[in-house]
């Protein structure tokens, strides 16, 4: 990878399809780094072809894949002209597992690489892809996608990132790529392979790895052998939106319900700056003026998510989206850290939006099922097989499964509601359609200054500017 210098923004990536390839464009455009959610881009991508792929960017971006016959499968199993009937039923798409699946990997990496490819086109920018380590059963053959459409950067969070290095290394040589995969009850974990000469060969040159941390103890230890070391590190404050990790110690709540972090939890910005690799700041600092104070403490820069998920270049669903600006304007909109919310057990920040999941009304009536299937975990069988179970899927399941009653209480199914808030929702044979959830940061402090400069439907090049100021 040719050198650059580092970005002094990073847009966040936000997923399901809310950082989507037109918001990481147009950021690169301005020579920040624009980041792509690599977050269900499978479904996202069959989904996207069945409602019809308006404007052909899609097929655009399937042209130029290096798999033709892959191509060819995928649209004749998922392009529908004109798109599906409104109401119908989006085809599904394999469900991640540990067991070979060619047409699984085939979507995953399609998808990552159509996402990245049309995020690169018209500027010279960099691009970035961000990943889950609680979705590690997509991560190979994603990361590999990305990579071969040229991404730059891989940033990594939600988890302790610390085989990913080697992941990247040997994707980029063509060499099998090897994952631990973390299965409940077992003494250790199972190994996931993915072998890039199964399909194209060797991916495009290695991309940088950051690594998104909460904490200093957590660098040092990814820091401390080049086997685990990232390129770089994201240091998330507890206001960030999206996952954000438990306080250190003993959960405890506030009053409303809210994980209360204390000293323990602040970043020490001067030992990471210690460890010598470039980090950015991120959570609470999409304001003029705290990149300025943010590189006085050592940062590259800083990340910012809300203000660009906000921006006319997001994928939100642009209701959705007007609305979560009006209601954030009006003071009327709150953004709860929810401990219980998310499967995978991370708080998880959530906009209190009526007629959504965060809407108690809607929630209760919602038929719990798990039918993505991203969020859920492999664990052992009483048997020695590997099963996969789901805090958010039918109570009386998860339970059977070995899974905890404790554990289903008030989670929210994100896949179905994250794909739903860029416009994709599944509808359901009997009429049902699934509502979405919509997360930030809980810091919307910059909102009014940047609406009252250049309006409320700004673009995310307005977002640039803004936070480049003084």
């Amino acid at each position: 990878m040719s050198e650059r210098p580092s970005p002094l923004i990073i847009q966040g990536g936000m997923g399901a399809g809310v950082s989507g390839w037109r918001l990481a464009r147009a950021v690169a455009r301005t020579g920040q780094l624009g980041v792509v959610s690599g977050v269900a881009l499978d479904a996202l991508l069959a989904r996207g072809l069945q409602a019809g792929d308006e404007g052909g960017h899609l097929r655009r971006a399937l042209a130029s894949f290096p798999l033709p016959d892959v191509t060819e499968r995928i649209l004749r199993r998922y392009y529908v002209p004109g798109g599906i009937e409104p109401g119908q039923r989006f085809r599904p798409v394999p469900k991640l597992g540990l067991n070979p699946n060619r047409i699984r990997d085939e979507l995953t990496v399609a998808g990552n690489f159509a996402e990245v490819w049309l995020a690169k086109q018209g500027h010279d920018g960099p691009i970035g892809v961000n990943y889950l380590e609680k979705i590690q059963l997509a991560t190979p053959a994603a990361a590999y996608g990305a990579m071969l459409a040229g991404v730059d950067y891989v940033l990594m969070g939600a988890g302790i990132p610390s085989e990913i290095p080697a992941l990247l290394d040997a994707l980029a040589a063509g060499s099998p790529g090897h994952l631990t995969i973390s299965v409940a009850g077992a003494d250790d974990g199972r190994t996931l392979t993915f072998d890039p000469g199964s399909l194209a060969g060797p991916a495009r040159a290695r991309p940088r790895l950051l690594a998104i941390v909460s904490s200093s103890v957590l660098a040092m230890y990814l820091h401390r052998t080049p086997a685990t070391r990232p390129d770089g590190f994201v240091l998330e404050t507890a206001i960030a939106g999206g996952h954000s990790a438990p306080p250190r110690g003993r959960m405890r709540l506030d009053d409303d319900g809210e994980p209360i972090y204390g000293r323990r939890d602040r970043i020490d910005l001067e030992k990471v700056g210690a460890l010598g690799l470039p980090f950015w700041v991120a959570g609470g600092y999409a304001r003029p003026g705290t990149l300025a104070e943010a590189r006085s403490a050592g940062a590259a820069g800083i990340q910012a998510g809300s203000i660009f998920a906000l921006s006319r270049d997001s994928g939100l669903d642009p209701a959705l989206r007007r609305r979560l600006v009006q209601e954030a304007l009006n003071g009327t909109l709150r953004i709860r850290n929810d401990p219980y919310a998310s499967p995978t057990g991370f708080p998880f920040k959530v906009a209190t939006l009526p007629g959504t999941l965060t809407d108690d009304d809607v929630y209760e009536k919602r038929p719990r099922l798990c039918d993505l299937s991203y969020l859920r975990t492999p664990y052992l069988k009483q048997n020695g097989a590997v099963g996969y179970r789901c805090p958010a899927e039918p109570v009386d399941t998860h339970v059977r499964k070995g899974g905890t009653l404790e554990d289903t209480v008030g989670r929210r199914c994100l896949c179905n509601a994250l794909v739903a808030d860029v416009g994709l929702a599944q509808h359901r044979p009997d009429g049902y359609v699934e509502p979405p959830l919509l997360t930030l940061g809980q810091d919307l402090g910059f909102l009014p200054g940047l609406v009252h400069k250049v309006g409320a439907d700004y673009a995310a090049a307005d977002a640039v500017d803004y936070l480049l100021s003084s």
